[in-house]
């Protein structure tokens, strides 16, 4: 018996470690290739480095099908063709990326979230003000969007999956017409409703119109996630006893509270950037404003538009700079929604 060799179970879907080195070492090569291209030609930026890739990859698998079988050159095109799919689809977003990132690192420095423009035009040189009122007034109309937000949105949710009302389909229906509603409508609402009634642009009525925008992306990832919840859940809370109320109170959403913190992470992710309806209702400014219902509020968006309209070097400068730190703002909403998305385990 101890002569019996036991046999191992065979992955043949697995990539061999040489195949894996060949593939990389490829790669790696075509990789330097464009690149000495883009230096050397008149192609540019991350873009020209995808077509030049792009291009002597063709090239490359054209001469090296010659040598294979029928069925690996097959196996050689459809991979060619999936690979220059995700690389064209790809590049775009690569390059807005590397142009963020290369262009805004120039003004990012300690006085640029430390300090405003009250005293400081944006001609000056970049150690000198900064964009301090424009990110607290970002964070000022989202806290209050969100404030105003997140309840209506989880209990929009909450409706929709575990009361089952004879509104359930119009519930649903007008949550999915406002995911389509354009940001510059929003604004002109609240412009219209809100701004008219009062004293003009106000910090409250950008927060209004981010809610607006905010709402439908928080009441349907909210519904997604509590129907994630078992109905063994909720069955064996009402044959305890425990009416529906309480069922959903103490059982379901405390079982989805990641996810529903994560709906509300994807909420404000989803408003941070807007721009178009905080033009028409909480203005622009130099200094932080402290009052949120009277008197326009500077917000990282209007900041970075204001800087690029100006189009001078220093200012365009600062706008690559503040539009560096709200992609940076919403990478980190997006990491932290992942994060707590898949946390509890329940």
């Amino acid at each position: 018996m101890s002569d019996v060799t036991i046999p191992q179970p065979t992955r043949p879907w697995q990539r061999k470690r040489s195949e894996t080195f060949r593939s990389g070492a490829s790669f790696v090569i075509v990789g330097l290739l464009s690149f000495a291209v883009v230096l050397f030609t008149g192609f540019a930026g991350v873009d020209g480095w995808a077509v030049v890739f792009l291009l002597i990859s063709i090239v490359a698998v054209v001469i090296r099908g010659r040598k294979l079988s029928t069925k690996e050159r097959g196996n050689s095109k459809v991979q060619l063709v999936i690979t220059a799919a995700a690389v064209l689809a790809f590049a775009p977003w690569l390059s807005i990326l590397g142009s963020v990132l290369f262009k805004g690192v120039v003004g990012l420095r300690l006085n640029f979230i430390t300090s405003d423009m009250r005293t400081t035009v944006p001609d000056d040189e970049l150690n000198m003000g900064g964009a301090l009122h424009a990110v607290l007034g970002s964070l000022l109309m989202v806290l209050i969007a969100t404030i105003i937000t997140l309840p209506l949105g989880i209990l929009s949710g909450v409706y929709l999956t575990e009361i089952k009302g004879r509104f359930t389909f119009l519930v649903r229906f007008v949550v999915q017409s406002m995911s389509g509603v354009p940001s510059i409508v929003a604004g002109l609402f609240v412009f219209t409703t809100y701004n008219s009634l009062t004293n003009g642009p106000s910090a409250f009525g950008g927060a209004l119109a981010l809610g607006i925008l905010m709402l439908p992306t928080v009441a349907r990832t909210s519904e997604e996630v509590l129907k994630l919840v078992p109905d063994d859940l909720r069955s064996a809370s009402l044959a305890l006893g425990a009416r529906q109320w309480r069922t959903t109170l103490m059982v379901v959403l405390p079982t989805v509270r990641s996810g529903l913190i994560t709906a509300g992470i994807l909420g404000v992710a989803r408003v941070i950037g807007e721009t178009a309806p905080l033009l028409l209702t909480a203005g622009s400014n130099s200094a932080f404003w402290f009052n949120p219902v009277e008197g326009p509020i500077a917000s990282m968006p209007i900041y970075v538009f204001g800087m690029l309209q100006i189009g001078t070097e220093y200012a365009t400068n600062r706008a690559w700079t503040g539009a560096l730190v709200l992609m940076l703002a919403v990478f980190a909403l997006f990491f932290t929604a992942r994060k707590l998305g898949g946390k509890d385990k329940r």
